[in-house]
């Protein structure tokens, strides 16, 4: 058995937090996501472990931001092609899958490397409107 494998069997205590995401702003709840994913809450944190905390998060419509963030926040991504840098202003994106908006906030917020795209299969996202 891989060593990983064994100390996160030592801490194999499943945790399911339900958030709900009426009223909260985009940034705060990524961060209080990202922190429950890693597993910071538990006493047992070990940043090189997955963590065993799965997050439901509800009424993702329901997100809002402040400022003038909503008309001017653009979304970026590079086809691989010259001069192809396409580009999603928020208000679009938001109304097309609010759920990959708010994936992505938490994807920028946990630590880049190998255990992030685990950690992220811990994130339902769920709405119900």
């Amino acid at each position: 058995m891989p060593r990983r494998k064994q100390l996160s069997s030592l801490f194999n205590i499943m945790t399911t937090h339900t958030l709900d995401a009426k009223g909260k702003t985009l940034g705060r709840l990524s961060s209080e996501i990202a922190t429950l994913l890693q597993g910071k809450n538990a006493a047992g944190f070990n940043p090189r472990i997955v963590g065993e905390n799965k997050v439901i998060v509800k009424n993702v419509r329901s997100v809002k931001l402040t400022g003038k963030k909503e008309e001017q926040k653009t979304y970026y991504r590079h086809t691989g092609y010259v001069g192809h840098l396409k580009e999603e202003k928020f208000k679009d994106a938001f109304v097309k899958n609010p759920a990959w908006v708010l994936k992505r906030a938490v994807r920028g917020m946990l630590p880049k490397n190998k255990l992030a795209s685990e950690r992220l299969k811990m994130l339902v996202i769920e709405d119900n409107e």
